[in-house]
């Protein structure tokens, strides 16, 4: 059967998911070119037929070009009207769409939005947080009600309304329905097992993983606030003239303000490696190589004003999507930020979705992490080990693969990253 067009998407997306388990149970072949986000999506070709730059995208071979996952899934559904996916009777496929448009706005937007905050995407308001969190679960509580006498939606066989809901729910389960929310969702979760467990859309779901407890925000350290300056002193309304010994007198009886408290690691003694042109450096130049960024490093680095240190964060198995594990490493490198000027940090996800680890490098102040890094509350989730890149070639190999994000680990290879400069 010919392709009916190229599907530009991410695996781990639910909309790409949905889209894909259409294809499979409507027997669809689909194209899925090569992509790289942020990149591919920028181009004038891509943009002439997705002037948003979205993704999922649709390039049908009949010249259609869609985006919006629902958009793109509801077309393939109507390509195959013997599969059912959209009802057989006007009446089903209302219910379809009611299915669909109740799990996007009724579930997914509020999941995404609690994802938001707490990863630090958007500001974090614990008000809006408990808002949003109850419209959620009043939406759950409801489709458990219907689900407790139906294992699909519409009808007695799956439709686009299950599959999508199934992706929804897939996501949920990682953010907000933890293990106490699970408990009072059993047919949901009958459900969703159900769904992703068929045998044509097993390999496209993947594991479901479930959150014992639900994503928290946590709040970065606040700095002390400086003390406010001394009043000055009343002038008295008549003052006598007076010699310049009793102006020398009157300098000895003033109070002195209290310095401020010095950060222990600016006492630390004058280094002659610069931290902020080493961030400069690479960034404007290849990391390996000839005049590479590594080449400069290895040129200027104090060893005794500075220190390199191998960061891994401890709890592995609880890592899921690599794009929330990605997302995960900004969130600490947003905590970090008070100690901006005596860091830079290279840190990386390495592995696929549901397999994967966090490890990474770090450049500091000092020859102890943990005055550098005991800003960010999560810090101690994180083993520090510290790197002879000089001496040790084995940690020269892990310095120079995490600076140049092709580093690998037990077979793991690097996934996605970030940098703290």
């Amino acid at each position: 059967m010919p392709s009916v067009g190229k599907f530009y998407n991410l695996p781990y997306m639910r909309q790409s998911k949905t889209v894909l388990s259409v294809c499979a149970l409507a027997g669809l072949e689909l194209e899925i070119p090569e992509y790289k986000h942020f990149e591919d999506n920028k181009k004038p070709e891509f943009l002439a037929k997705f002037p948003i730059g979205k993704i999922p995208a649709f390039e049908g071979a009949n010249g259609l070009n869609l985006s919006e996952g629902a958009a793109i899934a509801r077309y393939l559904a109507g390509l195959a009207p013997n599969s059912g996916l959209l009802g057989t009777t006007p009446e089903e496929a209302a219910l379809v769409d009611q299915w669909v448009h109740f799990a996007e706005t009724e579930i997914a937007m509020q999941n995404d939005t609690i994802w938001a905050m707490v990863s630090n995407h958007i500001p974090y308001n614990k008000g809006f947080h408990t808002k949003v969190a109850d419209h959620q679960m009043r939406s759950l509580t409801s489709l458990e009600t219907y689900l407790s006498t139906r294992t699909f939606l519409v009808g007695e066989r799956i439709t686009l309304a299950d599959i999508t809901a199934a992706s929804v729910l897939q996501r949920v389960v990682t953010v907000t329905a933890d293990a106490a929310v699970r408990s009072k969702l059993v047919n949901t979760i009958r459900f969703l097992e159900t769904i992703v467990h068929q045998p044509k859309l097993e390999a496209i779901f993947g594991p479901v993983e479930y959150v014992e407890k639900a994503l928290q925000w946590v709040p970065p350290k606040k700095e002390k606030e400086p003390a406010p300056p001394a009043a000055p002193k009343e002038k008295k309304e008549k003052e006598k003239p007076k010699k310049v010994a009793d102006d020398d007198d009157e300098d000895d009886n003033l109070v002195p303000e209290e310095p401020k408290a010095k950060n222990p690691l600016d006492l630390l003694p004058k280094s002659p490696f610069n931290l902020e042109d080493w961030k400069r450096a690479y960034s404007n130049k290849d990391t390996r190589g000839t005049d590479g960024s590594l080449e400069w490093f290895y040129a200027n680095f104090d060893k005794e004003g500075f220190s390199v240190w191998r960061v891994d964060f401890k709890y592995n198995e609880e890592l899921t999507l690599v794009f929330m594990s990605s997302n995960q490493i900004g969130g600490f490198f947003n905590r970090l930020e008070a100690s901006r000027k005596y860091l830079f940090g290279s840190v990386g996800v390495l592995g696929e979705n549901n397999a994967s680890i966090i490890s990474g490098a770090l450049i500091l102040r000092g020859q102890d992490a943990k005055p550098v890094v005991d800003c960010a509350p999560d810090f101690e989730s994180y083993e520090y080990k510290k790197l002879d890149v000089f001496e040790n070639q084995e940690d020269k190999t892990f310095f120079e693969g995490a600076l140049a994000w092709d580093l690998e680990v037990s077979g793991k290879k690097w996934a996605d990253g970030k940098n703290f400069k």
